[in-house]
């Protein structure tokens, strides 16, 4: 199998979920438009409110690194780091069981 998987896991700082909510679902959209983007699916927990979980995956690495390089990933970044514990999300990258 040849697709990239990750999820990434954050916690919105103090006041911050709304806006780190929002800004989600606009760069969702523009990651779900991506050519080799095969899902990105964004999530709050029910339990937590300032914690996010967001599943990627991609067609292939060439396709997550594409997805790097695009506008919407460097404009998302700078406005997403002010608003999140640590200014960045946690990585954990994915196999396929099967």
């Amino acid at each position: 199998m040849t697709g990239k998987y990750l999820y990434a896991q954050f916690t919105a700082e103090e006041g911050a979920g709304d806006t780190v909510a929002a800004l989600l679902r606009g760069y969702g959209e523009a990651v779900s438009a991506e050519p080799g983007n095969v899902r990105f699916d964004a999530h709050r927990l029910a339990d937590d409110p300032r914690s996010f979980f967001v599943y990627e995956e991609y067609v292939d690495d060439a396709a997550f690194q594409a997805h790097l390089g695009t506008e919407h990933c460097a404009v998302f970044n700078r406005a997403f780091a002010p608003h999140v514990v640590g200014g960045a999300s946690t990585l954990t990258w994915l196999n396929p069981v099967s």
